[in-house]
Formats: C-alpha cells, structure tokens, sequence
C-alpha cells in the first residue's frame, strides 16, 4: 500500500519545463572558466549544464518543482525575460577562515510564464570564479496563495563514473555524524541519502567539485540520491514535514502570495584540486546577507569543556559543581582561553531528550551559577551552556533574556538531529533570538552548514560531524578520518571537532576509555588540529590536569596551543590530498602558522616558503617524538627562498609558526 501511494503521488504532482524554444542560455564566471547553460533537453523539459575550463562538470540535468498546484505549468513555459547582472564586493568576515571574501559573480535571471496561464517562476544561476549556483524564485503573486512542495526534479548528471566521497547516512532523522567514505558515483543508489557535501574527482588533473546549498530559508535541508532515471549522478532529496502524512507527504509549506520565496541555491564548488575547495568561501557567500548589524560583541576563542573528559578537575569532588566549574576558570586563566563550556546536567531536569518539567533557567543546587559567574568575570572568563533544544524552546524568550542578564556569552544548543523544514525554521528562530540577547551560539546535533554564519555572524561554530566524542566509545576516530573531514564536512562551514585529547596513542595501544578518553593519533597531529580545522570557537577538551607535567610543568604542545589564533586574516592549503594528509597555511596578522597531519602512513613533507613576504621569519616547529604524547621543537631562521621539511609520524602530524624578524623588537604571536 504505501509504494503504491508513493507512486500515484509521483504522477500526479505537477512539475515546471523552461518551454521548448530554441534559445540557450548561458551565465560566464568573471574569469570566464565557469560556465552554466540552461538549454532545452530532447524531452521538452528544462535541463542545465556546468563546465569547468572547458570540462563538462555537469552534463544537461533536470530542473524542477513538484507541487500540488493544480495544473501548474502542465502545458510547459515561456520565457518572458531574461536578466543579467554582475555583482563584485567584498563579504567581510566576522569570524573565520579569512577576514574577507571576494563576492563576485555573473548572474542570469529568466523570468518564466505559464504558457496556459498566469502564473510565473523565476529559475537564477550564478557563475562563480570557485564554482556554481542555481535557485528557483517565486514571484509575488496572489495565485499562487499556500502552495504544497512534494520534492524538486533537480538533478546532477555525471558525464563520467567519477570517484567521489560521501556521508551516506540512509534516513532523515540523524545527528549528521559519520565518515565520508570513498563512493564510486556507478554505486550510488536510489535508496542511499547522501549528506551535504559530496565530494567527486573528475579524473581530469586534480579537478574536483562538491555539491551542496547555501540560503536554506523556510525548506528543509537537502540529501542526495541516485538520479530517477538509473544514470550516471545524482538528484536532490528533501525530508518530509513531520506533520506530513502518506496522502499529502509535503516537504514544505510555503506561500507567495504577499512575498516571493526563494528556493535554496543549489550549489557546485569547484577547483583545481581538492585543496582549492578547503580555502573556499563559497557556501558562506551565497548565505543571506548579515542580519545582525553590530557583530562587535561577536569573539571567538578556545574555551575548557567539561563533558569529553568525564567532568574531572583537580578538586575534591569534580562533577557538575561550583568547585569544578571554578577549577576550570582556573585553569582556562592559566591557559590564555577565552572561554568554559558547561555542558548537561547544570540546569533542572536537564536531559539529552525533551522531558516534562524542566527549567533551564533554574541551575541544580549543586551549581551556584551567579558565584561561577563571578569568579568568571573577575578572572576575564566567558561562560557558556549546554542545553537540550526542545527544553529550551519550551522557555526561549524567557530563558534567553534570563542569561544575557546573568551575563552568559553563549549557549551550545544539542540533539536537533533533523533537517525537514521545521527544524530550519527553529534554526533561524533561535539565532535571532540569541543574537538580539548578545548570546554566541554552538549548535550541535545539527545539519551540514549551508551559509547561515553570514546570515547570523553569531552562530560561532557547530557540530554536524563525527568528532572527537566518539574516542570515548568507538575506534572509529583515525588518522584517515581526521584528514578526510578538512576536504569534505568542513568546506561548507566551522567544524566543531572538539580537540585537545592529550592521551595520545598508537593505533594499535588504543583503548577506549568513556571517561578521560585517548586519541589514536600523535600529539603533533592533535595540535595541528588547531590550524588545520575551521572553527572560531574550539574546545580544548581534555581535562585541566592532562596539559600539566608531574613537575608542574606544561605538557608538551600546550605552548603552541596558547599561541594560536581561532579566526584567521587569510588561509592556504599548500599541500595535501583527500584521506591521505593536509598542510595548511594560516596569517594571522604578520605570523603565519601552519598545521601539518597525515593518515596511519608516516611520511616526510617538504614544503616551501614562497608564500611569505620578504625578510627574515623566526620559524618555531613542534613535530612527532618518540613517542605520541612526545613533541621536538626546533627554532631556525628562514626566508621565502628556503623550504622546511617536517617530518610526520604515523598517524602523526606537525606544527609551525613563522614570524617576521624585525631589528631591535621582539617577535610576538597573535591572540
């Protein structure tokens, strides 16, 4: 009963086509290697294309809305209009892998008729120098009223069976935590669901591209499948309402009567290698426009966590107390951080899924939140909470007005695990709100990022990916993970990862251990992590006494630690390949650093310095020891002329800051 449901659903939802005129259209990036065509295809709907210096990327693919608007382009369209623009300005970053982006586009509007009636749509694309964007608008009009969207027809046609990387997640309701594993494009299925991005190799060069979506506003976030007609690619796939039912399965419910509505874009990034999408800002730019207009109070910076590390502290009684929460101001003091996360269980009720007569305003008795407060204020600490989402919706004005006047500095929002289109709404609902209260905001349990850290500068990071929780349950956190995400989760947005584990171990020593848990990876590649991941706030997540040596010393590698930046002036990935290794290059004002990791293969990386200005740099390296919880550094003088070479331990990795040397002052790295 319910394929046979499915299927009458299939045929009798309407669809639009561009008419089948002769005319082809076609949008050029400012550089002229991009380029998009909307053409008519052989069956009389609408298709469109993406070539790549002259490589087709995308071959001729379908485009389309299925809605429950009777009769709704039955009879195809026309085109009434076509509109070009070409837009060149500068998105400046709040906080991120760059102080600014260059926002420069061609654009190409055509304005659709109905052929047996009134009704418009508007299909836009964009042409990009780093890649590609297409959307569907429609227009004002009181004919359209409430409309009902089942899915859209739009397609992505591989002209080859390219080898691609993919988070095949296999069902709507899922905290977007996984590996992207290698997927040949011929093995993609009709029933797999793929998350955002997906990641493919021509086999042309090192050319690669990956799909995903920016400006999902009002829609549900979208996953991939196989195309409908068993060919090469893939076509986008969109959750239902969680009101919808098997007669009406809506993935949407929207209304152009009053005001146009607007589609997410559709979105190819594109580059030379898969290093070109790693320092992309495409997803972001194509993110609605800041609607907060002064991000002055917005910082990112590291911050002590309670939670991965078992709530322990060097106290009597660690837990979820005043005196380890004072204990970790303590030690993020110490630490140069800029933040404390207090995670579950601080407030009444506090539970990882909605329960009944919680208060998320109300702390246990065991935490005097206005004491911590106030220890944290005194000692130039930021506060931030953990809460359940569906808790705190129950109490959202309330609760976020209660904490600007506490003086919390941000919330870490948790189990959404959703992506239909209620869920995005929440999303935008709860970065307004906390951006009105000055609050940051963590989202975790949340899906891929899709360019609302334009839209709300607050939204500082988010989850949305397997990290490093998942040491203290699983073996699934390896080398080979950690330098696959840099080039597939994290080229659409902040990564929050959560590094810092200081129990660093072979592989093959690995135990897991849920409370104080280890890494299988080195120390240099835990460290590296710092540089190499995108995130604006990040976790150093271990307990306060795994960074201090029995002597009381600093362990190993919390130097380099206290020295590096979060948000960064401008980001290179000088050398690297996907699941293999990754060296990148980060400027924060004069200084450059750079984090090198690499898979289980150990490996010796040359890498030189062309990219510094002239002069003399003071270069500082922290690489692999004997052991994985062992560091050697080094100190040499260099210029652009020279290379360094590091050399990366299994599972290893490496760390370098390199500082212009200026006559009679002494070199400093940025906060």
């Amino acid at each position: 009963m319910r394929r046979s449901l499915l299927l009458l659903l299939s045929s009798t939802a309407t669809a639009f086509a561009i008419s089948a005129g002769a005319e082809t259209y076609e949008a050029v990036s400012p550089d002229e290697q991009v380029k998009i065509t909307l053409d008519k295809s052989t069956n009389g709907l609408p298709s469109w294309s993406l070539a790549f210096k002259g490589e087709t990327i995308i071959a001729p693919s379908a485009l389309g809305l299925r809605t429950d608007l009777q009769g709704f382009g039955s009879q195809g369209f026309v085109v009434v209009e076509s509109r070009t623009r070409e837009v060149n300005q500068v998105y400046s970053i709040v906080a991120g892998k760059a102080a600014t982006a260059s926002d420069h586009y061609r654009e190409l509007t055509l304005s659709l008729r109905e052929a047996n009636g009134p009704r418009r749509l508007d299909v836009v694309v964009r042409a990009y120098d780093t890649g590609a964007a297409v959307r569907y608008v429609l227009p004002t009009q009181a004919e359209y009223g409430e409309v009902g969207i089942y899915g859209e027809r739009t397609e992505f046609a591989f002209p080859a069976d390219y080898d691609c990387w993919g988070l095949n997640l296999g069902k709507y309701h899922n905290a977007h935590e996984g590996e992207f594993d290698p997927v040949k494009a011929s093995v993609i299925r009709e029933h797999n669901l793929f998350d955002s991005p997906l990641v493919c190799k021509t086999g042309s060069g090192e050319t690669t591209f990956a799909l995903a979506e920016s400006d999902v506003t009002h829609y549900p976030a979208s996953y991939y499948t196989r195309k409908g007609d068993s060919g090469l690619g893939v076509a986008v796939q969109l959750p239902p309402r969680l009101d919808a039912d098997m007669i009406k399965p809506y993935v949407a419910r929207i209304s152009a009567a009053s005001e146009e509505f607007k589609t997410p874009w559709r979105v190819v990034m594109l580059g030379d290698s898969p290093r070109d999408l790693v320092a992309s800002n495409l997803v972001a730019m194509l993110g609605a426009s800041s609607k907060i207009a002064d991000t002055s109070w917005i910082k990112g910076g590291k911050s002590a966590w309670d939670w991965w590390n078992g709530f322990n502290a060097p106290v009597a009684n660690p837990g979820i107390n005043t005196e380890t929460y004072k204990a970790y101001i303590d030690f993020a003091k110490s630490m140069g951080l800029g933040y404390i996360l207090i995670d579950e269980g601080w407030y009444t009720g506090s539970s990882t899924r909605p329960k009944p007569g919680s208060d998320v305003t109300k702390p246990i008795a065991a935490v005097d939140m206005p004491a911590i407060l106030k220890y944290a204020k005194a000692n130039g600490i930021g506060v931030m909470i953990w809460l359940q989402w569906q808790q705190l919706d129950w109490q959202l004005d309330e609760a976020f007005s209660t904490y600007e006047r506490w003086g919390i500095a941000g919330v870490k929002i948790d189990f959404m695990d959703r992506s239909d289109q209620q869920i995005v709404d929440y999303f935008h609902r709860v970065l307004s709100k906390a951006a009105q209260h000055k609050l940051l905001v963590d989202l975790h349990g949340a899906y891929a990022p899709n360019g609302l850290v334009r839209t709300y500068p607050n939204y500082i990071t988010q989850e949305g990916v397997l990290g490093a929780e998942y040491n203290k349950w699983t073996t699934r956190i390896t080398a080979t993970h950690n330098v696959t995400l840099p080039f597939t989760r994290m080229i659409l947005g902040p990564i929050d990862y959560t590094p810092g584990g200081f129990a660093n171990r072979t592989p093959q020593t690995f135990v897991i251990h849920e409370n104080r848990p280890q890494t299988q990876t080195t120390r240099g590649h835990g460290v590296a992590m710092y540089v190499v991941y995108d995130s604006p706030l990040v976790m150093v997540s271990d307990a306060p006494q795994a960074y201090k040596k029995t002597d009381g010393s600093w362990e190993d590698g919390v130097d380099f630690i206290q020295k590096v930046p979060v948000s960064w002036d401008e980001t290179r990935v000088l050398q690297g390949d996907i699941g293999q290794f990754i060296v990148t290059a980060r400027r924060k004002g004069e200084n450059w650093y750079i984090g090198a990791m690499t898979n289980e293969e150990g490996r010796t990386v040359r890498l030189p310095l062309d990219f510094l200005k002239e002069g003399t740099h003071q270069a500082r390296l922290w690489q692999d020891g004997a052991t994985p919880t062992q560091l050697v550094t080094s100190e040499a003088k260099t210029d652009r002329t020279q290379a360094l070479s590091l050399t990366l331990a299994p599972s290893g990795g490496a760390a370098v800051i390199l500082s212009p040397v200026k006559r009679g002052k002494s070199n400093k790295t940025d906060k």
